[in-house]
């Protein structure tokens, strides 16, 4: 496999982004995304498997919690929780050993009937929850959870946890503290064998609402993060449906939240129209996984697809690909394109860096959460070696580089659009 080659990468002289490092509080990365769901351990066994993620931490009847089953995926800097709820009707002879005691059973079994599989909680890694969390709502957030703080025994460390609500019945949980653990305080490590097919950290984490500007407002409001991209329907969509969406982030650009809604009066009913409806309100529609080397992971992934994995949209037409190398350039070999093509990967670019994507049909029974498997080639930077708490500075590569797909989304609409025309949804 040849290494794509950043250094052929276009970029307009004099380009920069705007970026007013607006944040009311200090924020430092994705931390975790917690799922709810009906089943922890057969869900956490599926995404082990098509993802490529070890099994590493657990809180369940093992361990004394009687209140719900949570198990802990880890792909290097990517964490994926899935926790579902025990029966209410048993009756408790001790006292559960809960590490989230602000989970209610209740709570989850009303999400899972509203939504069935989803995200819950978009964890976001912080200097302060308490002070993210106090600054959130003095700006207008509505909170769901206040400051609690958690500790773990075996390390004597403590982690802060905290919520504000995102849209729908996802919520924004602030995350900070002394503890390393690869999730909350409390849980009990697993050993498992080393799993990973090359996926590295979460990119960007997308919701639907019905109202964009209104949840943008609350959010940028609420956090201070600037909008970094905006797309309308003339930008993404197709004659038959589309949508808008802005992406706002955090100042380091390592947070990244786009936000879609539907557009009217197209022939057919827009994919986010159709998200809203079978989710039952907002919610979170798709998170992009970050890879370094696209077609290893995408190989990895696909070999699992008919053996308990995960299934990929269909590929984009024969004449997009003909066209891609007259719209990419030699960023990517003529290997490279025909492997594009063979894997059915999608290619775009902006001012600064290319992007290679490619999404899974959706996760579950209903057409709503779905993945993104991307990799960004260019925007390297030399880093503050201060600011990553490191002993000096090292190449790192800014947030976004290479756009979100913009030039992609028509050919990914008319692939959603044929989906779509399978199930008895319009």
């Amino acid at each position: 496999m040849v290494a794509i080659d950043a250094a052929k990468v276009a970029v307009q002289a004099g380009f920069k982004r705007t970026n007013p490092k607006t944040d009311l509080f200090k924020v430092l990365k994705f931390h975790h995304i917690d799922w709810w769901c009906a089943d922890a351990t057969s869900t956490q066994k599926r995404f082990g498997w098509g993802l490529g993620m070890q099994y590493v931490a657990k809180s369940d009847l093992s361990t004394g919690n009687t209140t719900f089953a949570s198990h802990v995926l880890k792909s290097h800097d990517l964490v994926f929780a899935f926790t579902a709820p025990y029966s209410q009707r048993i009756e408790k002879t001790k006292e559960s050993k809960v590490p989230c005691p602000w989970y209610r059973p209740e709570d989850g079994l009303k999400f899972i009937e509203a939504h069935g599989l989803g995200v819950r909680a978009v964890g976001v890694l912080v200097e302060d929850a308490a002070e993210a969390h106090r600054q959130a709502t003095a700006h207008g957030a509505r909170s769901a959870l206040e400051p609690q703080t958690l500790r773990d025994e075996a390390s004597s460390t403590e982690q802060v946890v905290a919520e504000v609500e995102l849209y729908g019945d996802v919520v924004l949980r602030f995350v900070s503290g002394s503890f390393q653990g690869p999730f909350l305080a409390g849980y009990t490590p697993v050993e498992s064998p080393p799993l990973s097919y090359g996926i590295k950290r979460l990119d960007h984490a997308v919701g639907n609402v019905p109202k964009l500007r209104e949840t943008l407002k609350y959010i940028a409001e609420a956090t201070g993060f600037h909008e970094f991209a905006e797309f309308t329907a003339e930008d993404v969509g197709t004659v038959d449906s589309g949508l808008n969406s802005t992406v706002l982030a955090s100042n380091n650009e390592m947070v990244i939240l786009p936000v879609n809604e539907p557009t009217f009066g197209t022939k057919r009913k827009s994919q986010i129209q159709t998200f809203l409806e079978q989710n039952e309100g907002p919610g979170l529609q798709h998170l992009a996984l970050k890879t370094d080397d696209i077609f290893h992971t995408l190989r990895e992934l696909r070999r699992r697809s008919d053996a308990g994995g995960f299934d990929f949209m269909p590929p984009a037409s024969d004449a997009y690909y003909r066209n891609l190398p007259e719209k990419i350039g030699d960023v990517l070999t003529p290997e490279q394109y025909k492997e594009v093509k063979e894997l059915g990967i999608l290619v775009d670019k902006d001012d600064q860096g290319v992007l290679l994507q490619i999404f899974t049909k959706p996760l579950s029974d209903r057409p709503t959460v779905f993945v993104e498997i991307i990799q960004r080639i260019g925007c390297m930077y030399e880093s503050d070696a201060a600011e990553r708490s490191q002993p000096e500075p090292v190449l790192e590569q800014a947030g976004g580089c290479g756009g979100f797909g913009k030039g992609n989304f028509s050919e990914l609409f008319k692939s959603i659009e044929d989906y779509e025309r399978t199930l008895d949804i319009n």
